[in-house]
Formats: C-alpha cells, structure tokens, sequence
C-alpha cells in the first residue's frame, strides 16, 4: 500500500492512509454450494504445523470485498491486520466474498427480512461449506470457529451464530447489530459475542432503528442495548455484573473507546466496546481512512485495532 500511495493520485491518498501490508500467504478459491459457485480467500502462516489450526471468517461489508478485507485495493479494510495474526499466533483466516443483490452490490443475506436489496444466496450454506471443507483436509480445529464481520457482514456474523453447523465459538460484530424484523431462527447455543460500534453511527444507529444509507432504507435494526441482553440470556449471563475498562485515547479526535465485559474466558463471555463518538468505521491504530471517507462514515476511533481485540477475545473460546 506504501508504493501504491507514492504513485496514486492525491484522491486516494485522501481516502486512506498508507499502511504496510504482513506477509501471511494469501489464495484464492472457490467451492461448489447448491447450484452457487462462490469465491473466498484464505490466508496461511508462512511457517508452522499445518493441521487443527483455528479458523477465522471473515465478512466484509456492503459493497465490499473479500480481497479489500484482506489488504488489496485502493482502500485495504483495517481487517487487513488479520494478515500479521495468521503469522503470529498460527491461525487460518477465510475472507468469504459476498454476492450481489438487487442494488448491484456486493452483501450477505442476513436476517433482516425488510431489507429488499439484500441477496438471496445462501451464505450460511456458503460459509459451512468452507468450513466443512477445511475440518475435512484437517487443517482445522471444528471447536475453534470464529467469525468477524463488518457492518453488513456484522449482521451477517449474527446469522452464523444463530444458524451455521458447525457453531462458532464466539462472533465479532463491527457496526452492526441484529435484524428487528428477523427471518432467522432463534440462538440454539450458547455464542461469546464481541459488539464494537460508534455511537455517532451515521448508518446503522448505536440505539436501533432505520439503517440507511442516504435516503435509502435498509430495514430495522435492534440498539447495541438490546443485542446485547439477546446474547446475555442466550449466554447464561444475564444479570451477571460487568467489568469495565477504558482505552488510553491515541490522536486529537473526541472519540473515547471503553469496554464492559460479561462473564469471563472459562465460559460463554459477551463484551461491548463502545466508541463514543465514533462513526461507521472501524478502530484501528494502524490503517486509517482519509478525510473523504470519514466525512461519509464518521470519526475513525485510533486507539485500538479491532482485529486484534477481536483475536483477544477469540483464542481461549471453544465449542468443547
């Protein structure tokens, strides 16, 4: 991304800023699901045992790509800083590409049912199938499936925990939370569910209501609040106290990230990592959005990376 900012215009550079991309290996495939032929890349450590490795998947958001949220394009999503956890801590990521709805644009088919640009593929099927297919060659560990997704694929990561066999072990939502009006079946199991999201939220309110980009309308969407308590009884936590934890504020922004924490890492654990002020965007200490993109979006939080918050919450989670 360095090079490419030397030698773009000064647009892109205005849209993002440059960042060093990790060196995890990255493929691109594709796997047969009903009458759908779908797209994903995996990225593998460059070293390291090959079998029963955890796997992440990974959701980009609406418009987006499974290629941007692994570090190409013009603008690389802060996902991107899933590359340097593959290498270190040995872990297998699959970024799913989502298909076209009827918007012409690239999403998922989550659970919002008055959502009408939504696709109507089957991305739990999809997501299973990749799945299925990397327990199968032994490279992964059935026990320790994660999912991490973005806005539309927040909402998306939320189908999974409800729907997909096998189960994750634990979720990670960024800017998004889950349908009011669902066409999905309720929590089967216990989830551990990691919420991250801006309260200044441009499109998808951090206290429910309309989604909406412009003047279009997206379909309804439960608060954080609300999410929240939906995870804590599924989790056996409800009622349970929370700890609580504030980051040291990086940058001259007004934004303040903090954390309630429910339940602990021997069990069922739900967290809730509230940007204050933030916008639609994820937190990132290392890939940052330009002027023109958070004019959009809103105030891009520095003090954290989600990624890696998100690891932290995964890698003690089991299905066991």
């Amino acid at each position: 991304m360095t090079s490419l900012c030397r030698s773009a215009p000064w647009l892109v550079c205005a849209l993002v800023a440059c960042s060093t991309a990790a060196a995890a290996q990255r493929q691109s495939f594709s796997i047969r699901n009903g009458d759908e032929t779908r797209e994903y890349i995996l990225a593998t450590p460059n070293s390291g045992a090959p079998e029963g490795r955890p796997l992440v998947l990974l959701l980009h958001g609406h418009l987006g790509t499974a290629a941007n949220a692994l570090g190409s394009g013009i603008m690389p999503s802060p996902l991107s800083a899933w590359l340097d956890i593959v290498d270190r801590e040995q872990v297998l990521v699959a970024a799913l590409q989502g298909l076209k709805g009827s918007d012409g644009r690239t999403g998922w088919h989550d659970c919002r049912t008055d959502n009408t640009t939504n696709t109507a593929a089957d991305d739990v099927g999809f997501a299973a199938a990749v799945v299925q297919r990397l327990v199968a060659a032994g490279r992964v560990d059935v026990h320790r499936l994660y999912v991490m997704g973005m806005s539309n694929g927040a909402m998306m990561s939320y189908r999974l925990a409800l729907e997909m066999q096998p189960s994750p072990a634990a979720i990670a939502a960024v800017s998004g939370t889950m349908a009011a009006l669902s066409g999905c079946v309720k929590a089967r199991a216990p989830v551990s569910v990691l919420i991250i999201h801006g309260t200044d939220d441009p499109l998808v309110p951090y206290a429910g209501g309309q989604v909406a980009f412009g003047s279009r309308k997206l379909g309804l969407v439960t608060g954080v609040a609300v999410t929240r308590d939906y995870w804590l009884k599924v989790d056996g936590l409800a009622g349970s106290n929370a700890e609580s934890f504030a980051f040291q504020h990086a940058g001259t922004d007004s934004t303040r990230a903090s954390k309630l924490s429910y339940g602990s890492n021997s069990g069922p654990q739900v967290e809730i990592l509230t940007i204050e002020r933030g916008g639609h965007v994820e937190p990132s200490q290392r890939y940052h959005y330009g002027p023109l993109y958070t004019h959009i979006v809103g105030v891009q939080n520095r003090d954290l990376e989600s990624a890696e918050e998100a690891w932290a919450f995964f890698r003690d989670k089991s299905t066991r």
